[in-house]
Order: structure tokens, then C-alpha cells, then sequence
């Protein structure tokens, strides 16, 4: 599958990088150029991926904003259940995977499992997902990954993670 139509965005964390797939957004987290100010270094023509930089921007630049964009992610069934129930964390808070599975009848592992098939983040605030002591995966255990979900978790306010 090719991509076309990027933007990348340079954050204090790395960058992100959203693409269009055939009319679908993907978004990815990366742990490269990080910059101390946020800026865009690439983007494209594409109305879609216009606004969803723009929306990126705007969480970077106060974390209660939020996104509009319809978050029509190619999954199943049951990781659709689990994105839907990821989107409505409020900002600033967290669940755990344990709660999440809980509230949708499941295992905490196929949360997990879930959360790290999610084309979406910030948008799917995945991050805002966190072990029943502590801060959990992120980013199906890529290098850094966890620096990058603590820092979006910091951005939001969240100081302390785990089941309250």
C-alpha cells in the first residue's frame, strides 16, 4: 500500500507523520527529529490531511483541544469496541486496560492487543491506556515508545498512573 498526501510535524517528542490511504488517515508517532518548538515540515494539498495537521497542532498546542475528524480506522469489530471506548477518556485521565476490558467484556490482553493495532493515536488516545501499576506499553514496543507516551500523558496533565 502506498502512501501519499504526508505531513510530518516536528514535536518536542519526535514527530508525526499522517497519511492518507485511499481517503483513510493514518497517523504514526515516530521518535525521530524531535525540535524543541513544534513545526510542520511537510504537507500536502490534501483537505483531509490539512485539517487533520491542524488538529495535531492544535493538541500540541493545548492538549484539551480536541479532534473532529471522523476516526474511521480499518479494524474489527472488537478492536473498533475498544477504540470507541479509548476515544471517550477525557483528556487528562486514564484507564486502565484492566477497566477498559471490564467495561466491554473482555481481557485485558486483547485490549492491549487492541490499543497496539491503532492507526490513530492522539486521535485514539491509546496513551491515555496504562498498566493497573504503572504506565503500561505503547507503540507495540518500539524504541522509546514509553518516553513518547509518558511526554503526551505529561502534556495532558497526567502525573501518576495506575488504578486509583
Amino acid at each position: 500500500m502506498s502512501t501519499h498526501n504526508n505531513a510530518l510535524i516536528l514535536t518536542p517528542f519526535g514527530a508525526v507523520s499522517i497519511a492518507e490511504y485511499q481517503g483513510q488517515l493514518a497517523i504514526e508517532l515516530l521518535d525521530a527529529g524531535a525540535s524543541e518548538t513544534v513545526r510542520v515540515m511537510q504537507q500536502s494539498a490534501s483537505l483531509l490531511v490539512q485539517q487533520a495537521c491542524q488538529q495535531v497542532l492544535d493538541y500540541l498546542q493545548n492538549a484539551s483541544s480536541s479532534f473532529s475528524l471522523p476516526a474511521s480506522a480499518n479494524g474489527t469489530p472488537f478492536q473498533q469496541r475498544v477504540w470507541q471506548a479509548i476515544a471517550q477518556i477525557p483528556c487528562g485521565q486514564t484507564r486502565t486496560y484492566g477497566q477498559l476490558a471490564k467495561q466491554i467484556g473482555s481481557g485485558p490482553r486483547a485490549v492491549a492487543n487492541a490499543c497496539g493495532a491503532n492507526q490513530m493515536p492522539l486521535m485514539i488516545p491509546c496513551h491515555r491506556v496504562v498498566a493497573q501499576n504503572g504506565i503500561g506499553g505503547f507503540m507495540q514496543g518500539k524504541v522509546n515508545g514509553l518516553r513518547i507516551k509518558q511526554w503526551l500523558l505529561q502534556h495532558e496533565g497526567v502525573s501518576s498512573f495506575g488504578a486509583k
